[in-house]
């Protein structure tokens, strides 16, 4: 099932280039022919996908590939220059047929031909990303009905100032996910310029579901999604996890999900003042020129639909 915005009869739009066309406007401050030569498309076609918030819709592609055939010729081409465009691909191997498909093979394959992650390092410019992550706490929450178990908590930590904010979610479902993103930026009152994700199912793996992508789109940010089995990319907010499992856990016990969220933020607003022992400075004193370098969080005007 791809995912398309129909713009005029002869041009569509993935929904991975719609988010992409919000990001570089909004994040990169892009001008909009800029944007239209950088993605190979038309100026119109900019100005629309801006004109909305509303991610694009469902629309069903043709069964089958013709892109097989060219896989070769694109390797060869991502192997001597991995960042090229798809437009620039499509004109060096003769591409005629519809650009859709040819740019999200060269998605798919692009990872393995790029260098080193720049999330793996470890000082960031205010605003710049924030890592995300699961933590699974080792205590048995009440559900009601007589029913406890272990909810996942979404875990956020902010690269520059290493502010970390978390909340337990009803499960680690794709809607669940995007709901615990909004209701934790909104508390931030911005957005990172990046979050970074390491292939949670409910995100994405390898490429991003079709909510977060609209998601990534409704924010105007990027999200990026680690290589497998490349630790040191997401190692603040995992070490945020290990402190959450050392400190804030143990000897606590809960009446439920709610309870659980309560007291983990007023926890939070404790830990996030105390020294942190790389910057050797508290988080919080760095929180307002990290906020200030990220986007502004807009309104939605009502919830997302496919």
């Amino acid at each position: 099932m791809a995912l398309v915005i129909k713009v005029r009869r002869e041009e569509v739009i993935c929904v991975e280039d719609w988010a992409e066309i919000r990001r570089l406007h909004r994040a990169e401050q892009m001008p909009i022919r800029a944007i239209a030569r950088h993605l190979g498309i038309s100026k119109n076609t900019v100005k629309r996908a801006l004109a909305t918030d509303r991610p694009p819709k469902y629309e069903r592609a043709a069964k089958g590939s013709v892109v097989d055939a060219v896989e070769v010729q694109i390797r060869e081409l991502l192997r001597e220059t991995p960042t090229m465009p798809a437009t620039v691909i499509a004109e060096r191997i003769g591409w005629q047929r519809g650009m859709t498909i040819l740019k999200e093979r060269v998605r798919e394959l692009r990872p393995a031909y790029l260098p080193a992650d720049p999330v793996s390092r470890t000082t960031y410019q205010p605003g710049e990303l924030a890592q995300c992550d699961l933590w699974f706490p080792d205590v048995d929450v009440p559900l009601g009905y007589g029913q406890t178990g272990r909810p996942p908590v979404l875990v956020l930590v902010s690269g520059y100032s290493r502010v970390i904010t978390a909340r337990m979610l009803p499960s680690k479902t794709t809607g669940d996910l995007i709901d615990g993103h909004w209701r934790l930026l909104s508390a931030w009152g911005a957005v990172p310029r990046m979050l970074v994700w390491d292939n949670e199912a409910g995100v994405g793996r390898g490429k991003l579901t079709s909510e977060f992508a609209a998601f990534a789109g409704l924010l105007a940010t990027k999200i990026h999604l680690c290589r497998p089995r490349d630790p040191e990319a997401k190692g603040l907010v995992e070490r945020a996890n290990g402190y959450l499992t050392s400190s804030f856990l143990p000897g606590r016990h809960f009446s439920g999900p709610d309870d659980f969220n309560r007291r983990l933020a007023a926890w939070l607003a404790v830990a996030n003042r105390r020294v942190h022992r790389i910057l050797s400075t508290r988080p919080v004193d760095r929180w307002e020129a990290d906020k200030a370098g990220m986007l502004a969080l807009l309104a939605v005007h009502g919830p997302i639909r496919h």
